[in-house]
């Protein structure tokens, strides 16, 4: 089938309707930049899923991380998009201007250097993400060991896609179609999802992060809904294999066991986490037990949101106290946030 023709079916689909969701946040921007929505039938609604590993990550972690911050001698090192993240009481941004020490990092390897110029400071990374970023925490680890540098610790908020993923199932996200995320299966390979499509009989595709490579995912998708086929189609061939890259796996397994970890929005989701295993404790700076996440502002909707019973535009404060300039919920905060690409699309 050609391309056009592609497009011509999702834009003129008339028959039930189907809710799609991406659970990848580079997914989420990737569809609101390319004004994919725009393309679509009304009868086919995309969602955004929980993918966007700021907005998943709970309060207490937030908390957390600002507790350690104002420490004498002690720096948190984080990406830029976790500043502005609201913990309970402030953000880390906040924490900053009154007197915390945080460093803005592109890297978690820009902490060796600095943990290695300045040995009399404790340095704590804040390592958040999914199966995707977890790798590299593994390379800092190696390199700290292998460099002897004993004033570098993590405080993870490591989660995996698949416990998330049955928590939606198993709650009444109603969602008749996955976008698997491409970055993660990268990682995981293609059949990763295989025991979930066949548990909820739903289906998955996994798709890159084009605007042809997306259009092409989401009709092959809507065709397993439409024709009842609950499996998990590879659209991402030039970059994701079947099976599971073992280097890199080996590489989590060595350094994480699985968890029960705090979505923010949705609780406790057994075994979807990742902690520091017990031969490593040395490096953790407090992780386990997070488990709080009380917002600031209680209208704010992000968990609904993340579990596809909400959209931005059905949040009070979507547009109007809550904008990227100030979140008042993580959905908000980082690029690959559902609210920010709403916000940005309508702006």
């Amino acid at each position: 089938m050609e391309f056009s023709e592609i497009v011509d079916f999702l834009r003129n689909y008339d028959g039930k309707p189907i809710r799609l969701m991406e659970v990848c946040g580079s997914h989420t921007h990737a569809i609101a930049t390319h004004g994919i929505r725009d393309i679509l039938s009304d009868k086919i609604q995309l969602l955004s899923g929980p993918g966007c590993p700021v907005c998943v990550t709970p309060t207490a972690y937030i908390d957390k991380l600002i507790d350690i911050c104002l420490e004498p001698n002690t720096t948190v090192a984080t990406f830029g998009d976790l500043l502005r993240v609201p913990g309970s009481k402030e953000s880390l941004n906040e924490a900053k201007g009154r007197g915390g020490s945080v460093e803005m990092v592109y890297s978690p390897m820009d902490v060796l250097a600095l943990a290695k110029d300045h040995p009399d400071r404790q340095y704590v990374f804040a390592a958040v993400g999914f199966e995707t970023t977890a790798p590299v925490y593994t390379l800092l680890l190696d390199n700290a060991i292998a460099q002897g540098l004993s004033n570098i610790k993590i405080l993870t908020a490591l989660k995996t896609m698949p416990g998330a993923i049955s928590y939606l199932c198993d709650n009444g996200a109603q969602i008749d179609g996955f976008i698997a995320p491409g970055h993660v299966s990268a990682v995981t390979g293609a059949d990763y999802f295989n025991d979930l499509a066949d548990k909820y009989s739903i289906p998955f595709a996994v798709s890159g992060f084009g605007a042809k490579e997306l259009v092409i995912g989401i009709y092959g998708l809507v065709q397993m809904v439409i024709n009842n086929q609950p499996q998990v189609k590879n659209y991402y061939t030039s970059v994701v294999e079947q099976g599971q890259n073992d280097i890199i796996v080996s590489q989590l397994n060595k350094y994480f066991r699985p968890a029960d970890v705090v979505w923010r929005g949705m609780g406790i989701i057994p075994g979807s986490g990742l902690l520091l295993r017990d031969e490593y404790a040395s490096f953790d700076a407090g992780s386990n037990g997070l488990d709080e996440d009380n917002k600031q502002n209680k209208a704010c909707r992000c968990g609904d949101i993340l579990m596809g019973k909400a959209t931005p535009k059905d949040c009070p404060l979507f547009g109007k106290v809550c904008t990227p300039m100030s979140p008042e919920g993580a959905c908000m905060v980082s690029e690959e946030g559902s609210c920010f690409n709403a916000y940005l699309v309508r702006r």
